[in-house]
């Protein structure tokens, strides 16, 4: 069995989880369950990255410690997870003592070998980006990655010596030109980092102590980025007793991560894993931003909306429906109350949840819910069409959606995937005003109605099966409404489209989704975001 390790970002827990953050844990998650379905042993990793000033200042804020804080941050990630039904194998805290020993270990061993050395920093500081700047970074004087304000900080500090590691680091991404994805990202770490020059990298600090120590001059706290990074491997049980999953997982098949972190990973964690002689991940994918109407969410501008509201009144595959159709492959996607609704009314309401119930309507209205089996009948059709080549067409236009969805599975297309799925739900319905059911069984071709009932079934099954990965519990009910056989509700079994026979349907098909009143709805949701 083919492994694929998986990993989203560990989340930095100053505040609550927004749609933004439970995006990536979604998107992880569909990947998974699809590579899972595809035969895969898949481990997906998430957690948290606990350290640093910015903790330290939120927790002295809400007059906890640090450590208390971020123990309240870390439950309520993973009750949040739970509800979104995320399947994750582990999920590693920066404050486990299984990942700070490894970090001094990974520090000792980086400063024992020359890569680490000891100096003093001065630039511009950015807390909540926890990243300094150059002044010629900074733009109009903010943080160029944020906006934010940002400190003239001068300190002690020890360094990595990127510019060791920088023409490896190029000739590696010459040699995987799709190590980074998309390929707008590689060309801006390439351009914008990497051809002018790496500059050496602070990692430690002595103006606060919220982090894991350096053993051998304990005034020094590790930096963000070799601290958190290192989650990847730390959580696989590298330099520990037990390194069985290391030997198995490692490298990484895919990390996703957001745009604004892409430069920490594609940057400067193959050079600490270059620097630990250890194997690069295969592949990095950044993903964009979701935006609101009126930029990014922010409180200030009280646009933020949380899954849990979302969730809880319309429920989870809805849910996950709009976050990874919304969202086009390596770019930004937006929401608006408008846009959520809308797309809960047409593209699940109307489209799918209206063409399972007049599919289970019209077998029980005209077969008393049985269908046999496969039939395909030469004979016309409403408009004189003739059914055994229109069955044909649909069948090959069937077996090709499959083949397109894989595709952009394969390549994490993942809003691509859920189109594609969109227009074979659309070519169904259509087959349906083609064939003319009501035509049929008035007129008494009774062959020819089953051969139709027999082909919207089978359409059915595919899409159910094709949205399990981010729809599991419509899926379910599709499959179980149409009484598809377990051996016909897996994967490798969208392949076979005639094996379908004796199916008994339900006789009160199940609501998938109950349309919505747009202008209530829309306010619902507005007063979420406030």
């Amino acid at each position: 069995m083919q492994k694929f390790y998986l990993t989203t970002p560990i989340y930095y827990p100053s505040g609550k989880f927004h749609i933004g953050t439970a995006y990536t844990e979604v998107l992880a998650d569909t990947i998974k369950k699809y590579k899972k379905a595809r035969g895969y042993e898949v481990y997906l990793l998430t957690g948290t990255d606990e350290h640093g000033q910015k903790i330290q200042k939120v927790a002295e804020d809400r007059n906890k410690t640090p450590q208390e804080h971020v123990d309240e941050m870390a439950e309520e990630a993973k009750k949040l997870w739970k509800l979104m039904e995320i399947d994750y194998d582990d999920f590693i805290r920066t404050t486990e003592s299984r990942h700070k020993k490894v970090v001094e270990e990974i520090f000792d061993r980086l400063m024992e070998q020359g890569d680490i050395y000891k100096s003093e920093y001065e630039g511009w500081y950015c807390m909540p980006c926890e990243t300094y700047f150059t002044e010629t970074q900074l733009v109009d004087g903010k943080c160029p990655d944020c906006g934010r304000e940002v400190t003239k900080m001068k300190e002690e500090s020890y360094f990595f010596n990127m510019k060791k590691y920088a023409n490896r680091l190029i000739k590696f991404y010459e040699e995987n030109p799709n190590f980074i994805l998309p390929e707008s990202r590689k060309n801006e770490l390439f351009n914008n980092f990497l051809k002018p020059g790496l500059e050496d990298l602070c990692v430690s600090r002595t103006s606060f102590d919220w982090g894991i120590k350096v053993r051998k001059d304990p005034k020094h706290v590790i930096y963000v980025w070799l601290d958190a990074l290192t989650n990847y491997i730390t959580a696989l049980g590298y330099l520990s007793d037990d390194d069985s999953l290391m030997k198995k997982y490692w490298p990484a098949d895919l990390h996703i991560v957001g745009k604004d972190i892409i430069r920490f990973h594609g940057i400067y964690w193959p050079i600490f894993l270059m620097a630990l002689d250890l194997p690069l991940p295969k592949q990095i994918y950044a993903h964009g931003f979701i935006t609101m109407k009126d930029g990014k969410m922010s409180k200030s501008k009280g646009n933020v909306i949380y899954p849990e509201p979302l969730i809880e009144r319309y429920g989870l595959d809805s849910f996950k429906y709009f976050l990874l159709r919304e969202m086009p492959y390596g770019q930004d996607g937006s929401f608006s109350p408008e846009s959520f609704v809308e797309r809960f009314n047409y593209d699940l309401c109307n489209d799918l949840g209206n063409l399972l119930n007049r599919t289970i309507g019209m077998i029980n209205k005209y077969f008393d819910g049985e269908i046999s089996g496969y039939s395909n009948p030469e004979t016309s059709v409403n408009d004189n069409i003739n059914l055994a080549e229109l069955n044909s067409k649909i069948e090959k236009y069937s077996d090709a959606i499959i083949h397109e969805v894989e595709n952009f599975f394969d390549t994490y297309h993942i809003s691509n995937a859920i189109s594609q799925t969109w227009e074979l739900v659309s070519r169904t319905n259509k087959y349906v005003d083609e064939t003319a059911p009501w035509i049929l069984a008035k007129e008494g071709k009774t062959e020819a109605l089953k051969s139709v009932m027999y082909h919207l079934i089978e359409n059915l099954r595919r899409i159910a099966i094709l949205i399990t990965p981010y729809m599991k519990h419509t899926s379910e009910k599709i499959l179980t409404q149409l009484a598809i056989p377990g051996d016909l509700r897996t994967w490798d079994s969208l392949s076979d489209y005639r094996r379908l026979e004796n199916l008994k349907v339900t006789e009160k098909p199940e609501v998938l989704f109950a349309r919505l009143d747009a202008t209530t709805e829309i306010e619902n949701i507005k007063e979420m975001m406030k």
